[in-house]
């Protein structure tokens, strides 16, 4: 049990939450911690919008730094979104735990346990590729230098983001303030984008383990007991079902401005890291690299999509385990509570944001849409 929650419990120390019980100022602490995060990935925006300005009438730059803005305005999303309903994550973290330690998981089905393995699994892949992302970005410029010197050619400094700062960070010492100022920034967006990320793709893998518990529950009812037993089964199942709907609520509510911005921003950024991706066909180096972050924005949409999706269709699943169970020895009466938790399961729970919903059909649009933009600049090329 103390590792079963180690995945939700190290995303939230990652974006310097701990737990509620602390000292006070230890709270103001890692709230002071958390704000000057904030405003350090909101600094960024300025050497991104200069370099736009900077590079107004050259396309190709514009359009690559673009995709590093809206990035960074994403993360900016992520971090204050948790800034405001940070007290609500260890609270949901300990009502799993708690609800895992009073059900003894569905009587030993196990799908809680096995809910937290993939989710750990999922968590750490999807963490090891935005690093990677992250890494890829900081060591094309050293490698570059590197090269050049070898070659003996001359080579003109670059900043791993495309940035232009108030000073010449080009030359020595500005560079090299320039780049860490970069890798400090890149730092805390990775760990922020794997942390939330990750977290919420917990949360709805351990709702759908807790969904899928319910659903054997009222599959193997027992439905020739007592008729007061029965009904205190009935109670139970009932009890348990608003407790997960009430939870998976709360989920899309803290989650609704990050998903949000997650389909509005991941629309805008296939838009130019195709553009980016089409135009450096002939460069390996800018090829991959526009790959490798394309990958990466895709992957941090498909988890809310995934996410989304299966707590849709579990929410659905309750229906089925109804007209699978023995419902036809029950009584009049009984048969009457369970076509109320028939009609309640099949209104579907959806994380929706706006006008967009969390659901891989979704995924698959855009993934058309990328496809489509591609086809259309080579078109005009």
């Amino acid at each position: 049990m103390s590792r079963l929650f180690q995945l939700q419990e190290n995303c939230l120390r990652t974006m310097g939450h701990s737990p509620p019980n602390i000292d006070t100022n230890e709270k103001i602490s890692l709230k002071l911690n958390h704000v000057i995060s904030l405003l350090f990935v909101i600094s960024a925006q300025y050497p991104l919008i200069s370099y736009i300005f900077y590079k107004r009438n050259d396309m190709e730059e514009i359009t690559a730094c673009l995709s590093v803005v809206f990035t960074n305005l994403l993360t900016v999303i992520k971090i204050t979104t948790f800034l405001v309903f940070k007290k609500n994550f260890w609270k949901m973290i300990n009502r799993f735990r708690e609800m895992h330690e009073e059900s003894g998981d569905g009587n030993g089905y196990g799908y809680v346990e096995e809910a937290n393995k993939q989710a750990s699994v999922l968590g750490r892949a999807y963490c090891i590729s935005c690093g990677l992302t992250g890494v890829y970005f900081m060591l094309g410029p050293i490698v570059q230098i590197v090269t050049s010197k070898w070659r003996g050619t001359i080579y003109v400094r670059e900043l791993p983001m495309p940035m232009k700062f108030p000073f010449n960070d080009v030359d020595s010492p500005g560079y090299e303030f320039g780049f860490m100022y970069t890798v400090l920034v890149t730092v805390v967006v990775v760990a922020y984008a794997s942390a939330v990320d990750g977290l919420f793709i917990s949360f709805a893998i351990n709702l759908r383990g807790h969904f899928q518990t319910l659903q054997q529950e009222i599959e193997h009812f027992d439905l020739t007991l007592s008729e007061k037993d029965i009904q205190a089964g009935l109670k139970s199942v009932v009890h348990y079902h608003e407790e997960l709907l009430s939870l998976s609520t709360k989920l899309r509510s803290i989650y609704m401005p990050t998903v949000f911005g997650q389909f509005v921003i991941t629309s805008l950024q296939v838009g130019v890291i195709i553009y980016q991706l089409v135009t450096h066909m002939d460069s390996i180096m800018d090829l991959l690299l526009y790959a490798s972050f394309f990958a990466s924005i895709m992957l941090q949409l498909f988890i809310y999509c995934y996410g989304g999706e299966i707590i849709k269709v579990e929410s659905l699943q309750v229906d089925v385990a109804v007209r699978l169970s023995n419902w036809y020895l029950a009584s009049p009466k009984i048969r009457r509570s369970l076509s109320m938790i028939i009609m309640r399961s099949q209104r579907e729970v959806l994380i929706r944001a706006g006008f967009y919903d969390a659901s891989l059909a979704n995924f698959v649009a855009i993934c058309r849409t990328a496809l489509s933009l591609i086809t259309l600049i080579k078109s005009m090329e």
